[in-house]
This record gives C-alpha cells, sequence and structure tokens, in this order.
C-alpha cells in the first residue's frame, strides 16, 4: 500500500467555550476556541471520512445554536477546499453518536458509514427511558438513530464489534466502550503499512478533545485528565487516553484531535474562503497540496 493523505477539515466552531466543558475539573478558568471538523484519508483507491459533522437544518440547527457554533459551513463548501464533493467519499467511519460528529448522515449519499454496533443499541436503550433520565441523550440527536436504523435497511450500514484490524488497509478501528459514549471508537493510521507502524496517526473523536487530556498541562511532566463530558467511565478514558497515545508512539502531535485548537500550529495548515482551518497532515505521492 502507498501511504495515505490525510486532512483535518474544520467545518464550524464555537468561539468561547468554557475550558471545563473540555478538561475535566478545569473550572473557572475561562474559554477556549473549539472548532468542530472531520478527518479526510484518501488514497489506496478509497475516500474515508472519519466523523460527518452535522446538518446545520431542523435538530442540528438547533443543537448548534444551544452550543453557541458558529460559521457552519456545508460538506459541499468544506470538501471543495481539497477538490471533492459530498458524493464522491465512498466511507464514513463514525466514532460516535453525537449530533456534531453523525449529524451529517444524509449528506453523504454514496457513503457506507461504520459504528460500534453497542453505540447504536445504548442509545436506543437510552431514547427508550422516562424522561427524567434524558441526561444520557446529552449532545445527541434521536432523528440521527433513526436515519442510521434507514442506512442499515438500505445496505449502507456497519455495525462492527470491538476492535477491528485493517478496515482498510493500514487502517484499524480501536473500541472504547463505556468511555465519552457507550460504544466510542478510534481509528489508527498505519501510514507506512506496518503491524509496529512507525508512521501511525490517531484519529480521536471526543476521547480526546485537547492535547491537555495528555499532559494535564504538564508536559514535562505529563499525566492524563479525561474530557470534560463523559457518559461512561472517566477510568475508561484514563486508559483509553493511554491506549491512543502508545498507538501514536507517544508523539502527541500525531493524536489528530479535531477539537484541538491548535492543530493548525501544528502541521501546515491554512484558513479557508470561508474562515475555516485546513490542516495537511500528510500528503501521498502525486498528491497535490491542499494548503501550499
Amino acid at each position: 500500500m502507498t501511504p495515505y493523505s490525510i486532512w483535518i477539515l474544520e467545518y464550524a466552531f464555537i468561539p468561547e467555550c468554557p475550558l471545563s466543558s473540555l478538561v475535566y475539573g478545569r473550572h473557572n478558568q475561562g474559554t477556549v476556541k473549539l472548532p468542530y471538523g472531520y478527518v479526510l484519508i484518501k488514497g489506496n483507491g478509497q475516500t474515508i471520512l472519519v466523523d460527518c459533522g452535522y446538518d446545520h437544518e431542523s435538530v442540528g440547527r438547533k443543537f448548534g445554536e444551544f452550543y453557541g457554533v458558529q460559521n457552519w459551513r456545508s460538506p459541499r463548501d468544506v470538501l471543495a477546499e481539497v477538490g471533492l464533493t459530498p458524493e464522491q467519499i465512498g466511507h464514513v467511519i463514525i466514532t460516535h453518536a453525537h449530533f456534531d460528529h453523525m449529524g451529517g448522515l444524509a449528506l453523504f449519499p454514496n457513503a457506507k458509514f461504520y459504528i460500534q454496533e453497542r453505540e447504536i443499541s445504548r442509545w436506543i436503550w437510552a431514547m427508550s427511558l422516562e424522561r427524567r433520565l434524558r441526561w444520557l441523550m446529552t449532545a445527541g440527536d434521536p432523528s440521527d438513530i433513526i436515519k442510521a436504523v434507514e442506512l442499515a435497511r438500505d445496505g449502507r450500514l456497519v455495525t462492527l464489534k470491538g476492535d477491528v484490524e485493517d478496515l482498510f488497509p493500514g487502517i484499524d478501528v480501536r473500541y472504547a466502550e463505556d468511555s465519552h459514549t457507550p460504544g466510542s471508537q478510534y481509528v489508527v493510521i498505519r501510514n507506512d503499512g506496518l503491524r509496529a507502524s512507525k508512521d501511525p496517526y490517531v484519529c480521536t473523536g471526543d476521547l480526546i478533545y485537547r492535547h491537555e487530556n495528555l499532559h494535564g498541562g504538564t508536559p514535562e511532566d505529563p499525566y492524563f485528565i479525561p474530557v470534560g463530558l463523559a457518559i461512561g467511565s472517566q477510568v475508561n478514558l484514563i486508559m483509553t487516553a493511554d491506549s491512543i497515545l502508545k498507538a501514536a508512539n507517544g508523539d502527541t502531535k500525531r493524536v489528530l484531535a479535531p477539537h484541538e485548537e491548535n492543530m493548525p500550529s501544528l502541521y501546515p495548515s491554512r484558513k479557508s474562503r470561508h474562515g475555516l482551518q485546513l490542516m495537511e497532515v500528510s500528503l501521498a505521492p502525486g498528491e497535490r497540496s491542499a494548503v501550499a
């Protein structure tokens, strides 16, 4: 296999998000920018997204307005920056079912979607509970679950059970049960194709919001701090953070967290004509740069 080209594509942002929402226990420590984005992986005959954003219509708009999201742009606008259209996306790996990661199912008409079986089943369970337990539906849109079921009916949804090696050549998914959500998963790109990769990248979904979750704000003496929102176990989040960092060969730069506002400083990047960040993580031989 040849290496993949990898981009992080910002599609919206919250300009002032409380830090405590992102890093557990960081109360009364101000606000930070919270980018919303997805990861594009291209190569070996595949065009893959990790997560698909949300549709700024209907319930998605209500969620966006509630959380203070600004400058939302459609996948057609965002992907145009790398010369693609939503119709050209063949596969989408969904890390978890929150609205800003799975709400864009209908925006990619030719894609097949991959999600953990437990993620779907537990959201259906949460939907079935009495109203006073509705916190368990935090950031989840029931209509997204219904759309996912319809995709399953149409043969466009694949449910996974645990870790999967080589879901695509050199691309693995790792399961993180009862962590940020009941069935979160993250994606490991072994960009040299080797099992013990020397060129790995890890797409975290919301298992890592900021690199501070990996070093606690003290890179010289690091320790893990969970994200600020978890439906599952904080212990599981800590252990997952450890697994993610190990999968990245201990290099936080290789931990691709789309909600991390500092990602543009780690990789070649530019702002799109809509004022959104485009980060070029890896460029395969023969691929034209989207940031030069």
